[in-house]
C-alpha cells in the first residue's frame, strides 16, 4: 500500500508542476505573433519593442513609447554607445545590438515593433527591412530622405499590412483638430493661402565640408553610421546633431520641422503634394561680389512657395509659403502690436478670417483675438487619449490591436504624401546649386528663378530634370533598400 500511495502522490506531483508550467507560460511576454495572427493580443497585453537609434530622439521616443504602460523595450540597436548610454543603463534588461541587420535577422521572432530614430538618410532602409517581417514601425520624423523612398515605405506598409507611424507628434494633438473644427464649420471661410515659418536651421548651413578630419571615437562605428550614404573621412561635430545641415544624410529646415508645421495645414485642408514649387534662398558671400557655393550643405535660409490643387476647404488653389531661417511672413493686421507672433508657427488666410498655430498646431486661436471668446463650434472630431503624448501609445496600442483596428494619427499613408511634399520643396532649394559653365569663364545657374512642374504619378519634375537626379539616390555598395 505504502507504494501505491508514493506512485499516487507521484504522478500528482508531476501534473501539478506539468499544470503549473503551462500556467505560467500563458503569462510570459511573448512576441505576438508567436501566439496568433493579426489581431490578436499577447496575454501580457505588451508590445515587444526594438529601438534603432536610441540616444537623444531616440531615448526621447522610446520614453514615451514605454510610458504607455503597453511596450516592453526588449532590443536596443544604435551605432554609436556613446549615444545610446541612458537607454542602456534604463532598460538594463534589453539586448543590444550595433548593426540593425544582424538583430532582425537574430532577434526577429522576438520583436513585435521596431522603433526608427537614426539620421534621415537610413530610414527608409531599416523601415522597409522591418515592414517585410511583419513589424509594426515607427519613425522618426521626415519620414525619408528621398522622395523615391517615401513612396516605396507607403506602399509597403499597405502591402505588408503592418501598423505604422511617423513621429510628428503634433499630429495627435488637441490644437490641429481645433483647427479643422473652425474651418469645417465656416469660420475663417475659403483658405487661400497658408504661411509656415520657422526658426531652424538651429545647427551650421550654407557652408563648405571641412578639409580637416576628425579622429573617429571608439565608441563610434563610422561605417555603420554612414549606412546608405558616400562613404566619406569622419569630421568632428557632424554627430550626433549637425548632419541635418549636410545633404548626404539630412534634409535641412523643411525635413526638421516641416512635419511639425505643414502637417496641420495638410490635414485641415486635405492637401495631397504639390502641383508646382518655387523658391529664393539666402546667399553667403565669401568676399566682395562673390557668392560661396556650397552643394553640399543646405542653404542658411530659404522661401518656398508650394501650389495645392483646390480641394472643398480653399478658394481656388492654394498657395503655400514655407520660410526657414530666421524669415518669417508679414505680421498680420488683425494681431496685436504687442501680441506674440512667434518663431515658428503657422497662419491660415481665409476669405471671412484668419487663424494661426504654434508648432505641433498647439495654440490654435482666431484672430483677432478676441474672437476666441466669441466663436464657440461644437466638438465634433475625437481626440487622441493623451494628445501629443497620446502620439506614442496610440501606435502601441494599434500595434497590439492589429493592422486596420485602431486609427492612427501619421500613419504612411498619411505621412507619406506629406514628407514627399517637403522633400519636392527640397528639390527646387537643391536646384538653386545646379549650374553650367560658360564658355567664357563663369557659370550659369538655370535652376533659379524658375517655377518646377510636378509630376506625382511619374515621380519627377516635369521641365527641369536636372534635380530629377536627387529624388532617388544611389545607395551605397552594400546597402539596399531591399524593394
Amino acid at each position: 500500500m505504502g507504494g501505491k500511495s508514493i506512485d499516487s502522490n507521484d504522478n500528482s506531483r508531476r501534473n501539478f508542476i506539468k499544470t503549473t508550467a503551462l500556467a505560467a507560460a500563458g503569462f510570459m511576454i511573448l512576441p505576438r505573433h508567436v501566439l496568433g495572427g493579426k489581431g490578436f493580443l499577447a496575454p501580457s497585453d505588451r508590445l515587444l519593442v526594438a529601438g534603432v537609434g536610441v540616444g537623444g530622439k531616440g531615448e526621447s521616443n522610446l520614453n514615451n513609447i514605454h510610458n504607455g504602460g503597453k511596450s516592453e523595450i526588449a532590443f536596443l540597436c544604435d551605432v554609436d554607445r556613446r549615444r545610446a548610454a541612458n537607454s542602456v543603463k534604463k532598460y538594463p534588461q534589453a539586448k543590444y545590438y550595433e548593426d540593425y541587420r544582424e538583430m532582425l535577422d537574430k532577434e526577429s521572432k522576438n520583436i513585435d515593433g521596431v522603433v526608427v530614430s537614426t539620421p534621415d538618410h537610413n530610414h527608409a532602409m531599416i523601415s522597409i527591412a522591418a515592414m517585410q517581417l511583419g513589424k509594426a514601425v515607427y519613425v522618426e520624423k521626415p519620414l525619408s530622405h528621398d522622395i523615391y523612398e517615401a513612396r516605396k515605405m507607403t506602399e509597403a506598409a499597405q502591402r505588408y499590412q503592418v501598423v505604422t507611424q511617423m513621429g510628428n507628434q503634433g499630429s495627435s494633438g488637441d490644437g490641429v483638430r481645433q483647427l479643422q473644427e473652425w474651418c469645417d464649420a465656416g469660420v475663417i471661410g475659403k483658405v487661400h493661402t497658408v504661411y509656415c515659418w520657422t526658426d531652424r536651421p538651429l545647427w551650421p548651413q550654407g557652408i563648405t565640408w571641412p578639409s580637416v578630419n576628425g579622429e573617429i571615437p571608439k565608441e563610434l562605428n563610422w561605417d555603420l553610421w554612414l549606412g546608405s550614404a558616400p562613404y566619406k573621412p569622419f569630421i568632428d561635430k557632424l554627430v550626433p546633431f549637425n548632419w541635418r545641415g549636410w545633404w548626404d544624410y539630412g534634409t535641412g529646415a523643411i525635413g526638421d520641422m516641416g512635419c511639425h508645421l505643414v502637417e496641420p495645414p495638410f490635414r485641415v485642408l486635405g492637401l495631397d503634394t504639390p502641383m508646382d514649387v518655387q523658391c529664393s534662398v539666402g546667399s553667403i558671400y565669401e568676399d566682395e561680389f562673390k557668392r560661396g557655393y556650397y552643394p553640399d550643405s543646405c542653404p542658411p535660409s530659404s522661401h518656398i512657395i508650394m501650389t495645392f490643387k483646390k480641394t472643398n476647404k480653399t478658394k481656388g488653389d492654394l498657395r503655400l509659403h514655407w520660410m526657414d531661417g530666421g524669415i518669417k511672413p508679414g505680421r498680420p493686421e488683425e494681431l496685436g502690436a504687442n501680441e506674440p507672433f512667434g518663431s515658428n508657427g503657422v497662419l491660415f488666410e481665409g476669405t471671412k478670417g484668419k487663424m494661426m498655430c504654434d508648432v505641433y498646431g498647439s495654440n490654435p486661436r482666431l484672430l483677432p483675438l478676441s474672437r476666441n471668446q466669441e466663436v464657440h463650434t461644437k466638438q465634433k472630431i475625437e481626440r487622441v487619449n493623451g494628445g501629443v503624448e497620446g502620439h506614442y501609445w496610440q501606435w502601441a496600442e494599434a500595434a497590439i490591436a492589429g493592422y486596420g483596428k485602431i486609427r492612427l494619427s501619421s500613419p504612411f499613408e498619411i505621412a507619406g504624401p506629406l514628407t514627399e511634399t517637403l522633400l519636392i520643396a527640397n528639390l527646387a532649394i537643391r536646384g538653386t546649386d545646379v549650374r553650367t559653365a560658360r564658355a567664357n569663364g563663369g557659370f550659369d545657374y538655370p535652376g533659379r528663378d524658375i517655377k518646377m512642374i510636378w509630376d506625382k504619378e511619374q515621380l519627377k519634375v516635369t521641365n527641369f530634370d536636372a534635380v530629377n537626379a536627387y529624388i532617388k539616390r544611389e545607395y551605397r555598395q552594400g546597402w539596399s533598400l531591399g524593394v
